[in-house]
C-alpha cells in the first residue's frame, strides 16, 4: 500500500503543474481554454523526441514549455485578433495539435525506457525519503512549490495584476487603457507552458509519450482545482495555488484507492466525473442544511 501511496503522491505532484495551468486560465484569466489536452501531449511528445535525439532532459523539458507557450499564444491570437469564440479557439488549437504531435513523434508512441530522463536523473541521486514519501517525490515537491511561488509573485506584478483584472472585468480594465488582447495572449501562453511542462514530466515519469496522452487532461486539471478549493479554500492567490497542488495530490490518492478497491482503469473517467460532481455539489448541500438548521433553531427560540 505504501508503494501505491508514494506513486500517487509523485503523480499528483507532476500533474500539479497541469492543475496550476488550468487554474491560471479558468480562475485567474476567466478563460475557458480547451488547449490543455493538446499542449499536454505536445509537451510530452517534444520532450520525448528531443531526449531520444540526445538532448539533456532538463533542456528538453524547457523546450517543451516554450512550444506549449506558443500553443497557448496561438489560441490567444485566434480569440483576440481573429475574434473567434474562446472556447472554439481552444478546441481548434487542440485539434491542430493532435496532427502536430504525430508529426513530431512520427508515430503514435515513443518509448523512453532506455533513455536518461529527468526521473532517472533524480533517481541516481539516491535522495532518502520520509516514510512512504520517496526522495523523488521530495524533489518534485520542491520544483512544484518553486513554480507556485514564481506564479504567485508574477500575479502581484503590474502585468500580473493586469491579467487578473482582465479576468475580473475586461471592459473596466480596457477603459483604463490596458491592452486586454496582450494580457489574454500572455496569460494563455504562461498557462500552457505549465501544462506542457506537466506533459513533459509525465512522459519521462511513465517512460513513454503517446499521442493520446492528453485526452481528458482538462477535466483532470479542473477536478484538481475544484477539489483543492473545496478542501483547502481559495481566499488568496497564495492559498488558492497551494490548494490546487493539494487538490492534485488528493485526486491522485482517490484514484489510487479506487484502483486498489477493484475498479478497472477504464472506470477512471466516471470516477473523475463523480469526484467533480461531489466537490461541486457538497458545499451547496452543506450550506443548505446549515441554513435550514439555523432557521429551525431561531424558530425554536421564538416559540420558547
Amino acid at each position: 500500500m505504501g508503494v501505491a501511496i508514494n506513486g500517487a503522491i509523485e503523480q499528483g505532484l507532476l500533474f500539479a503543474f497541469l492543475a496550476l495551468g488550468v487554474y491560471f486560465t479558468f480562475r485567474i484569466l476567466n478563460f475557458p481554454d480547451m488547449t490543455a489536452d493538446g499542449s499536454f501531449a505536445l509537451g510530452g511528445a517534444l520532450a520525448a523526441k528531443l531526449i531520444i535525439g540526445g538532448w539533456n532532459p532538463v533542456t528538453a523539458t524547457l523546450a517543451a514549455m516554450v512550444v506549449g507557450a506558443a500553443a497557448g499564444a496561438f489560441t490567444g491570437l485566434l480569440t483576440t485578433k481573429g475574434k473567434i469564440n474562446g472556447l472554439l479557439a481552444g478546441i481548434l488549437t487542440m485539434n491542430a495539435l493532435y496532427s502536430i504531435n504525430l508529426r513530431i513523434m512520427e508515430k503514435a508512441n515513443l518509448p523512453l525506457l532506455r533513455e536518461d530522463t529527468f526521473y532517472t536523473m533524480i533517481q541516481s541521486l539516491h535522495i532518502p525519503g520520509i516514510g512512504v514519501i520517496s526522495g523523488e517525490a521530495i524533489i518534485f515537491l520542491v520544483i512544484v512549490l518553486l513554480v507556485k511561488l514564481i506564479m504567485d509573485w508574477f500575479l502581484h506584478t503590474d502585468l500580473g495584476l493586469d491579467i487578473r483584472a482582465t479576468g475580473d472585468n475586461s471592459k473596466m480594465i480596457r477603459s483604463f487603457g490596458a491592452n486586454t488582447d496582450r494580457t489574454t495572449i500572455i496569460g494563455l501562453a504562461l498557462s500552457n507552458a505549465m501544462i506542457a511542462m506537466s506533459g513533459a514530466f509525465i512522459a519521462q515519469y511513465q517512460g513513454f509519450a503517446d499521442v493520446g496522452m492528453g485526452i481528458g487532461m482538462i477535466v483532470i486539471g479542473l477536478a484538481s482545482v475544484i477539489v483543492g478549493e473545496v478542501l483547502f479554500g481559495s481566499r488568496s492567490i497564495f492559498r488558492a495555488s497551494l490548494a490546487v497542488i493539494g487538490g492534485s495530490i488528493v485526486y491522485r490518492l482517490v484514484i489510487a484507492v479506487a484502483l486498489r478497491a477493484g475498479f478497472n482503469p477504464s472506470d477512471l473517467k466516471i470516477i473523475t466525473a463523480l469526484i467533480v460532481i461531489i466537490a461541486l455539489t457538497l458545499p451547496n448541500v452543506a450550506k443548505g442544511i446549515w441554513k435550514k438548521s439555523s432557521k429551525a433553531a431561531k424558530g425554536g427560540k421564538l416559540d420558547a
